[in-house]
This record gives structure tokens, C-alpha cells and sequence, in this order.
């Protein structure tokens, strides 16, 4: 199991940020992305693989004014 924004979810193990992003239909233009705290950068999405346990946070990102 990994968590997504604080909830649980199926992991395998080809499971990449890309992947993450797909099955939760977050397209939102613009989004960070964190595993267990780490900021993963945008090119790296497709190559980034999770691990079981891991913690995944993605944040949409507002701009006000």
C-alpha cells in the first residue's frame, strides 16, 4: 500500500508518478509532486518509480491576487 494525499491505495511495482497522476486524473496544468518529502521534478515523472510505503503527495498549485 502507498498513500496519496493522506489516503491509501493498491501499489505494484511498476507504479511511476506518471502513473499516479493518470489513474487519479490530476491534470491539473499546474502540480508538484512529493515521495516521502521529496520534490520530484516534472522530466521526471515517467522514470520515477514508487515504492511500497511510500508517501506521495501531489499538490495543485493556485495563483491569487
Amino acid at each position: 500500500m502507498i498513500l496519496i494525499n493522506g489516503k491509501e491505495h493498491e501499489w505494484s511495482e511498476t507504479l511511476t508518478v506518471q502513473r499516479v497522476l493518470e489513474i487519479k486524473k490530476y491534470t491539473f496544468p499546474k502540480i508538484i509532486v512529493k515521495i516521502n518529502g521529496k520534490l520530484i521534478p516534472k522530466h521526471e515523472y515517467a522514470s520515477t518509480l514508487i515504492y511500497d510505503g511510500d508517501e506521495v503527495q501531489v499538490i495543485h498549485l493556485l495563483a491569487g491576487g
